[in-house]
């Protein structure tokens, strides 16, 4: 089986309470080849309930109804999955690829998954067969240094931790300057889940850059905002306020799997204007995907 292969039934795994709680009822709908106002309305109801956004939802059925007045029989399938996938390929992720030492900071807010994800994510790149650093920056909680060290066991990469209250930014500046000096191609670097809305806790994200900045003067390379998929449209709110703040580069989607929103992709590229790198369909340590725009939709449609 090929890499699309691959993703298409990872995808299709990860999104399978959206198509049996929303896109499921859809299905008899998207096999007709000619769908009056009522239906119309009902196959619109049914995409906005998969969290698509009400803005790409209009194009959506705008596209459906604009065939539709030709007069021919149409494919609602097809059209959406073109329309679909016109819209998610507007801001493609750049690839992970290491160009000396790279810094991948993880921020977001409280329960979204970073810490599992950054582990998940250090196993992703050694299974590539790059050696990895992981920087327990969460010195706000124990629990979060044991589960980081927890996850980078199963990944087989080092740890570099400091004491629970310790500074993040010193943690930071000694894991960039240890990679920088083993020549360690990926630093990622865990950090307190925190609100938007505490200034105090945003301006530690400043004085982490100027920390990691220091060593690496580019550094850091990558800023994941994680986001927690089952929160729907109301994660958009958080990216947007991180968005403007802390330099994100790229989303990080996590529990794809236990939402029926699947959906809330859509809108979070078509609002934030910024590139999906990674997705989280499921609790293993291969569980984190890239995101492909192609498997994910025919994952969606289950074509």
């Amino acid at each position: 089986m090929g890499l699309l292969g691959g993703l298409f039934n990872q995808f299709k795994k990860g999104l399978k309470r959206t198509q049996e709680l929303v896109l499921a009822p859809m299905g008899r709908l998207l096999g007709l080849r000619r769908l009056d106002e009522a239906q119309l309305g009902e196959l619109e109801d049914l995409l906005l309930q998969a969290d698509l956004g009400v803005k790409a939802v209009d194009v959506l059925m705008a596209r459906l109804r604009t065939e539709l007045k030709g007069g021919a029989d149409i494919d609602p399938k097809r059209v959406l999955r073109e329309e679909l996938l016109r819209l998610l390929r507007q801001n493609p992720a750049q690839p992970f690829r290491a160009d000396g030492t790279q810094v991948v900071l993880l921020v977001g807010v409280n329960g979204v998954g970073k810490t599992t994800t950054l582990g998940k994510l250090a196993a992703y790149l050694k299974a590539r067969d790059e050696a990895v650093l992981v920087v327990a920056g969460d010195t706000f909680r124990a629990a979060a240094i044991d589960q980081l060290e927890l996850w980078a066991e199963r990944a087989g990469v080092p740890v570099i931790r400091n004491q629970m209250g310790g500074d993040p930014a010193a943690i930071a500046f000694d894991g960039a300057t240890s990679a920088k000096a083993k020549g360690t191609p990926w630093v990622l670097i865990d950090t307190a889940g925190r609100l938007h809305t505490k200034d105090h806790l945003m301006k530690e994200l400043d004085k982490i850059r100027r920390s990691l900045q220091k060593v690496i003067p580019e550094a850091p390379h990558r800023v994941l905002l994680v986001l927690d998929a089952t929160t729907g449209q109301n994660g958009l709110v958080q990216a947007e306020a991180f968005a403007r703040t802390a330099g994100i580069t790229d989303l990080v989607l996590t529990k794809l799997d236990g939402s029926a929103k699947g959906g809330v992709v859509v809108p979070i590229m078509e609002r934030l204007k910024l590139p999906i790198a990674f997705v989280g369909v499921g609790e293993g340590v291969d569980d984190l995907v890239p995101f492909d725009a192609e498997a994910f939709v025919d994952g969606l449609l289950d074509v």
